[in-house]
């Protein structure tokens, strides 16, 4: 290990925010660099509202409709709920960490990977969920272009400028946001699916056997697919649920989107491809906004409301995420980074580049489940361990395994996509950790406790 140094000590500049945390503009401080006092954490209705409306989205109902299309009804079913039960297990003990300490994913992250070596993987996730944020900014536009016609880039403009306002509002615009969002999409869901029901009917659902030459053709890959759509903001949970009371309020509001808004989202669009009523299952999968417009002006325009709704949703959090991981990492306000990064992802929805996005994030979604999991491996499994352990720059440790797990991960996508890379990922990376440290940290670790203990008055 490089030699100790305090926790964010020189490599960060730490802002001291009074117990007030009232800034100039009158809005509530979102604690950038210091865990949420428990005087300003959230009632556990709020807090799950921010996690429950993230995943219920027409995205997600794509992805179940692609996974239903390739495995049939029963199956694919059977992969989304797989895929669902590891990301509540995944997402649930990070949001624990966050719930008892108030801490963001980055001072998470700093206590494993080092006051500096934190720097790379929250800035590598703040980096990709900016990356998301410009896909589903400009998917905004595409898809109201796509349906009703509307000019891409000017949709796309107006669409970015309200996503970034919102998000500068910060934690309570997005409870708001997941209030409504999540409603709004059941309802609409709801009414699409009655639809599909009085047109093609729904007797064949259940039996639905999928197509031989579709996309997902295993189901190790349909839970990757599953994992893999909230990898990114799954691992940086702790800045949502840092705002809960308690570890336990924590997970309870993380259970409210894995596996339940997740499941239910994903199982909308699977029923639509089964009912044999998606236009280009294989690509679209799910998605049903088509079976909406057409009928009456004003469901047309409440469609037009849910696009703008829903995928906000995805992007107020994805950028909210890159947004408090880079302002800690900058030494900056959270706020000025949501104007700064949102302007840099709506530039680059504009110009279109938002389409090559991305394959290459999902090659980059590859490599964040092994993070998570040396988090959970230090700071859960071996936290007796982690709890006395002196502050280090870098931690090789943890980067060693993160690496291990990254390599088995990318192995299995490129060698036997029929597996579930993000699980192996998991698996490699926590075992890797807890090999390392018996070899390499643990015998140093306690040791150094036990020093201390004998120096201590």
């Amino acid at each position: 290990m490089v030699g100790a140094v305090p926790l964010g000590g020189p490599a960060v500049t730490a802002v001291t925010q009074g117990p007030a945390a009232t800034e100039a503009h009158g809005l509530t401080s979102e604690f950038e660099h210091e865990p949420v006092p428990a005087e300003h954490r959230r009632r556990w209705l709020s807090v799950a509202a921010v996690w429950f409306g993230f995943p219920m989205i027409l995205t997600n109902a794509v992805f179940g409709g692609v996974i239903v299309y390739g495995l049939g009804f029963a199956r694919g079913l059977l992969a989304i709920l797989l895929g669902n039960l590891v990301l509540a297990l995944y997402v649930g003990v990070l949001s624990h960490l966050a719930g008892s300490t108030g801490r963001n994913f980055a001072l998470v992250a700093k206590a494993t990977f080092g006051g500096r070596g934190y720097a790379i993987t929250s800035g590598f996730l703040s980096t990709i969920v900016i990356g998301w944020f410009a896909f589903q900014t400009g998917l905004t536009g595409s898809t109201l272009h796509t349906t009703l016609g509307w000019n891409e880039p000017v949709t796309i403009l107006i669409a970015g400028v309200l996503y970034i306002a919102v998000t500068f509002v910060g934690i309570r615009a997005l409870a708001v946001l997941g209030a409504v969002a999540a409603p709004l999409f059941l309802a609409l869901a709801a009414v699409a699916i009655g639809f599909v029901a009085r047109g093609q009917g729904l007797g064949g659902v259940v039996g639905y056997a999928g197509h031989p030459g579709a996309t997902v053709a295993s189901i190790g890959a349909a839970v990757t697919m599953t994992v893999a759509g909230f990898a990114d903001s799954g691992t940086m949970t702790a800045d949502f649920t840092r705002w809960a009371r308690t570890g336990r309020h924590a997970i309870g509001a993380s259970l409210t989107a894995f596996p339940l808004a997740n499941l239910v989202s994903m199982a909308v669009g699977g029923v639509i491809v089964a009912a044999g009523a998606a236009t280009d299952p294989n690509t679209d999968g799910g998605d049903f906004l088509g079976i909406l417009v057409g009928h009456h002006p004003l469901l047309t325009a409440v469609a037009v409301a849910f696009v703008f709704i829903n995928l906000g949703s995805v992007c107020t959090h994805c950028l909210y995420n890159g947004a408090v991981g880079w302002s800690h990492i900058t030494a900056s306000k959270m706020r000025l980074l949501t104007i700064v990064l949102g302007v840099v992802g709506v530039i680059a929805a504009v110009a279109g580049v938002w389409t090559l996005f991305a394959d290459w994030l999902n090659i980059l979604g590859v490599f964040v489940p092994p993070i998570g999991a040396v988090l959970i491996t230090d700071q859960v499994l071996l936290r007796r361990r982690s709890s006395g352990r002196a502050a280090h720059a870098f931690r090789p440790t943890a980067f060693a395994a993160w690496a291990v797990g990254a390599v088995v991960a990318a192995a299995v996508h490129f060698t036997a996509p029929a597996y579930a890379e993000a699980v192996a990922g998991i698996l490699a990376a926590g075992l890797a950790y807890l090999a390392i440290d018996a070899l390499m940290g643990g015998t140093a670790a306690s040791s150094r406790v036990r020093t201390a203990d004998r120096t201590s008055p």
